[in-house]
């Protein structure tokens, strides 16, 4: 099937036309930053320190409290949308989690959703454009996401068919009950791809926490067929987890890396703000806070819920994560 390319994809007054092969041509990447990459950032975020103005400053900031932070912490908490798992940056986040940086996520269903599909089709999720004519896309069978194209067949399909042998697996064990962060390390067990959320998360035991479980299509599976195997899914089960680790580390320090805004954000400090609030924290958004919203919200807002401790080191980078993550996540690793 051909495809009509937005004139301003293909330039001024021309119409290309073109076949889905050439649409899905060039797979995005998921691998982890290498140690010259690391290094180069580091010393990127050196020179920004030096520009400081305007955001420059702010990744500086972000890196030295991540730095210390990594240090000081007993509780580490990373929190993210979904969307960013779509990118290559998932092989970042894999990586801060399989060497031990953070030891609890909250993020969203998508998340599982992504992951699962790269894990399963080869990161079977492709470079794309924003100007695209998503009419055309539909017909073509092609998802968008920003500028990231997903064939259909790499996603629902995929995550149903994954989802239906999850669990069978579970329920033929004998479980009749489980937590929502035990059942993503059964998923994690059962994905062989390296840069695997799922899987680095069930090798170090990490908890994902997704408190929006069924906003998505392995939520939704899930609930599809664990009611047919009658297995419930015990999302009070996660909260329990959360409340003991909260309580039993109320005199150890926390610290939390929060990209986006939306329910995973507000989860984490809202846990965090029985301890006390956070002792760290990072914000990186894109929200601005003129409108009210949590996803706007800066740190220094959530110090009046008590989320946020008075004088905990923070700070909030304004920009794309996919930009500033590799530079300030940086920090977590020595020259």
């Amino acid at each position: 099937m051909l495809f009509e390319l937005n004139s301003q994809t293909a330039g001024p007054g021309v119409v290309r036309l073109v076949d889905r092969s050439e649409l899905l041509s060039e797979k995005i990447r998921d691998d982890p930053p290498s140690s010259d990459v690391i290094r180069a950032a580091r010393v990127l975020v050196e020179y920004y320190n030096g520009i400081h103005g305007f955001m420059a400053g702010h990744v500086a900031e972000a890196f030295r409290i991540l730095r210390e932070a990594r240090k000081e912490c007993k509780l580490r908490f990373l929190s993210f949308p979904a969307n960013i798992v779509s990118t290559g940056l998932r092989g970042l986040i894999t990586k801060l989690l399989r060497d031990g940086h953070f030891n609890v996520v909250i993020t969203t269903c998508g998340t599982l959703d992504h992951d699962i599909a790269k894990a399963l089709t080869n990161n079977g999720y492709y470079k794309g454009v924003f100007d695209a004519d998503d009419s055309f896309l539909e017909e073509l069978k092609i998802h968008r996401l920003g500028n990231i194209f997903i064939p259909v067949e790499n996603y629902g399909p995929t995550i149903e068919r994954f989802v239906s042998e999850l669990i069978e697996k579970v329920s033929s064990s004998g479980n009749t009950r489980i937590a929502g962060y035990e059942l993503l390390w059964k998923a994690g067990e059962m994905i062989k791809d390296t840069n695997s959320i799922l899987r680095a998360a069930w090798e170090r035991k990490i908890p994902i926490i997704v408190p929006g479980f069924y906003d998505g299509s392995f939520g939704t599976n899930v609930y599809i067929y664990s009611r047919i195997k009658g297995l419930t899914i015990d999302l009070a089960l996660d909260q329990k987890l959360l409340d003991d680790l909260v309580f039993e580390n109320a005199n150890e320090k926390s610290m939390a890396l929060i990209v986006g805004g939306g329910i995973s954000k507000h989860h984490t400090i809202w846990w965090n703000q029985f301890k006390g609030g956070l002792d760290y924290v990072v914000y990186v958004t894109t929200a601005v806070e003129y409108d009210g919203s949590l996803s706007g919200a800066r740190p220094k807002e959530a110090i009046s819920w008590g989320k946020v401790k008075r004088h905990a080191k923070q700070t909030v980078v304004y920009g794309d994560a996919t930009i500033i993550l590799p530079l300030i996540c940086s920090a977590f690793y020595e020259e």
